[in-house]
């Protein structure tokens, strides 16, 4: 590295001072001003005078030991992540004096790049960050050094007036455990669902109310709860909602596509689903095999490179569902209407045609742009049932037989099986909870799933064929410090986990299969997902660990995956399925832009975080709407299996149900219970009872907070009918088994203010 340029010595003037403090690779306080000036004694007295008086003047701020430049960022300091647009980290200053003339600056944080185990926590809106910045000629830019605790979670709540009058802040997140001091009420009343920001550095000084949502438990409030607190995009600018009627009206033209409306291909989907962007047929080639078809909705053509609406949809990188709305990516006059696959309406589609032979292999494929018209809209249940009558129509009957091989091939590709349930809140017309349950898993599941994977490996092999730009839907294999920490869990349990073989999802699956017992076979489960990698998108493909792939591409949801907007776009280029369209309002090209290309790895990273986004608000409104359904049933005793053990106590969930909650150790009765880290396990240490991660036992409902997700539980009366813990025969006191919940700390309870209390009035008789 080149030395500095030696700076002239003796007492600088004011335009040197700043100079420096801008050009210096590390915080410039007095003393290294002095430093670099070769200040001593009464010099260094004149400094310290220059530097007040250039403060008082407005030129510079900060403290003795870090100055930086009036309006400036100081070298090292603490940043919030703000925004993520056209696949950058966006970052403001933390502690940005509300009384400094202009905006605070905007900083784009530059992530390392590193991947594998060592890969850092990705960061995503909302996260502190400690961070070096440098000013550029581009603008501020910020190299992350760690990620900080969160101090702004809990800044949505409910309003709550003490005795004394004082107005409090009630958390809404179930991670946060006090309520915040309110300065500044505006009009906001108690019982009020508020948005606040702190007033000041310190948490003691409180927050002021600057949104008011409105009742906290009317039905649809939980998705906007969510909604806030993630900080999700949901209302389209402007210039969004201007283009996209402009882009809808695009025509289609049957001269320029392959004309495939005489195909009976269906859509088959939730019956609840709000948008289509699939669909399939299959017959039999008359040799044992089969062609198939996938159509997916061609978005690409209606959402341009550059656009008002792809800039959008990069912004958000994914559709968000909750029980109550959907977030979309693009506007509703494209994702549920233009480019939805409805039943009888000639749709613009990409079409990926293959050949699925006798073993279930898809032997050869390729890729069009296409239009179709959709035969049926079918939801999965009324398919299956089809099925099950013994007399489906041909369509159908077509589909499970080449499912059927596509299925034999899976099997002897062996991918990970987890059963994993989804619970499906089901409301009434005014939005209250009709009913809560786990989602049926069906064969009419699988059919469209297997499908979807067999489209997603071609659309990577077609482009790695044109060696053309993919962004991969990458799942590494289980780390190595995972690895370990899986044998020892087993080895808690009696079982072995060898490390010297290769590690296949097939080992698991066969180590599943073994256990007879659903307890431990369910505990087990949660063990080996605890030991998976995240997936994630990237345009260096690294494999699909938990389907056994080697190369794995999202290409059957651009409604709601901007990842597979960039795989269409790309299949347009490899291929040259670009189509003329009439000079207007859009860009011209349909395919990948250079910025597309250029941006590949950053764009990944951000749908990468915009996905976890999703995921987290998501499972975050389920919580609360399962807490808000189980809060007229407080006191019922239910049918539980416990998913997690912590020195503090264990966590539960309701069988076929879910719901989670806490069972607090203090509640567990006289007998002091000692927390084995090894096993993690609470063991009674005078009778050795046990309770551990897949044991099944009734617990009583405590409380039910709607408002946080969060559940807690107590252990019933023995005449309650509880069922022994594992571990309480003598016989079974040597075991030892656990597991951490998924989220550390997700489940605990507990705020000033107890916004528990409030019962949710919506339930339907």
């Amino acid at each position: 590295m080149p030395n500095p340029p030696k700076l002239p010595q003796g007492m600088p003037s004011a335009n040197q001072v700043l100079d420096f403090i801008q050009s210096s690779d590390i915080p410039a306080g007095k003393r290294e001003i002095a430093k670099a000036f070769g200040l001593k004694g009464q010099e260094k007295i004149k400094l310290k005078a220059l530097l007040k008086d250039m403060a008082e003047e407005g030129l510079i701020d900060g403290s003795k030991s870090a100055f930086h430049r009036m309006g400036g960022v100081p070298k090292v300091t603490t940043l919030k992540i703000v925004a993520i647009e056209e696949g950058d980290l966006i970052a403001e200053p933390e502690s940005w004096d509300p009384e400094a003339p202009g905006k605070p600056p905007r900083i784009v944080v530059r992530e390392p790049k590193m991947r594998g185990a060592k890969r850092p926590p990705a960061l995503k809106r909302g996260d502190r960050i400690l961070a070096r910045t440098e000013e550029t000629e581009q603008g501020w830019i910020a190299h992350p050094m760690k990620k900080l605790p969160a101090r702004t979670e809990g800044l949505m709540g409910v309003v709550e007036i003490d005795k004394t009058g004082k107005a409090w802040l009630a958390p809404v997140d179930k991670r946060v455990r006090q309520s915040s001091p309110i300065a500044d009420l505006g009009s906001a009343e108690a019982g009020q669902l508020v948005i606040t920001e702190r007033v000041g550095r310190s948490e003691r000084a409180g927050v002021k109310v600057v949104e008011v949502v409105g009742d906290p438990l009317a039905p649809r409030s939980f998705s906007l709860i969510a909604i806030a607190k993630h900080g999700i995009p949901h209302i389209f600018p402007e210039e969004t909602l201007e283009e996209a009627p402009r882009a809808a009206k695009l025509k289609l033209s049957d001269k320029a596509r392959e004309d495939l409306r005489h195909l009976p291909i269906v859509a088959i989907d939730p019956a609840d689903a709000r948008d289509h962007d699939d669909a399939i047929w299959a017959e039999p080639d008359g040799q044992g095999g089969f062609n198939a078809l996938v159509a997916i909705a061609d978005v690409s053509f209606y959402v341009r490179p550059g656009s008002a609406l792809d800039r959008e949809a990069r912004k958000r990188g994914n559709s968000v569902y909750f029980p109550d709305r959907v977030v979309p990516m693009l506007p509703e006059v494209l994702s549920a209407d233009v480019c939805s696959l409805k039943e009888g309406e000639d749709r613009a589609a990409m079409a990926c045609h293959m050949h699925i032979n006798g073993d279930g292999k898809v032997s050869s494929f390729r890729f069009t742009r296409a239009l179709v018209r959709i035969a049926h809209n079918i939801a999965y249940e009324d398919a299956q049932k089809a099925v099950d009558s013994g007399n489906p129509p041909e369509y159908l009957a077509n589909l499970w037989d080449a499912w059927r091989a596509l299925a034999a091939a899976r099997n002897a590709r062996d991918p990970l099986e987890l059963e994993l349930p989804e619970r499906r809140v089901v409301l009434d017309e005014e939005g209250r909870i009709a009913s809560i349950a786990i989602r049926e898993r069906l064969d009419a599941h699988r059919v469209v799933e297997d499908f979807m994977i067999a489209a997603n490996v071609a659309a990577a092999k077609a482009l790695e064929a044109k060696t053309a730009p993919v962004v991969y839907r990458i799942h590494e294999p289980p780390s190595r410090e995972k690895l370990i920490a899986l044998r020892d869990y087993l080895a808690t349990m009696g079982k072995k986990l060898a490390l010297g073989q290769v590690v296949t999802p097939g080992l698991f699956n066969r180590m599943l299969k073994d256990i007879a017992d659903e307890a431990e076979k369910a505990l087990v489960m949660e063990a080996v997902l605890r030991s998976q990698t995240q997936a994630y998108y990237g345009p260096a493909n690294a494999g699909h660990f938990g389907l056994s792939l080697g190369s794995y591409a999202h290409f059957t949801s651009p409604i709601r995956r901007y990842s597979d907007l960039l795989v269409h776009r790309a299949l347009v280029d490899a291929y040259k399925l670009e189509q003329p369209t009439p000079p207007g309002s859009i860009p011209p090209s349909s395919g990948l832009s250079d910025r597309d290309r250029a941006s590949l790895q950053q764009v990944s990273d951000a749908i990468s975080h915009t996905e976890r986004r999703a995921m987290e608000a998501e499972r975050d409104t389920i919580d609360r709407y399962v807490a808000a359904w189980l809060s007229v049933r407080v006191g019922e005793v239910f049918d539980t299996r416990i998913t997690g053990v912590q020195s503090f106590g264990f966590f539960a969930t309701i069988t076929g149900l879910g719901g989670d909650g806490l069972v607090p150790i203090s509640t567990l009765g006289g007998e002091y219970f000692r927390y084995d880290e090894a096993a993690k396990a609470l063991v009674g240490t005078d009778s050795g009872t046990t309770y551990a991660t897949g044991d099944r036992l009734k617990l009583r409902l405590a409380e039910a907070n709607a408002l946080t997700g969060s559940l807690k539980f107590l252990l019933p009366d023995r005449d309650a009918g509880i069922i022994e813990p594992r571990g309480s025969r003598p016989e079974e006191r040597r075991r030892g088994s656990g597991g951490a919940p998924r989220t550390a700390g997700k489940f605990m309870v507990g705020q000033r203010g107890r916004p528990g209390n409030i019962r949710h009035q919506g339930r339907k008789k």
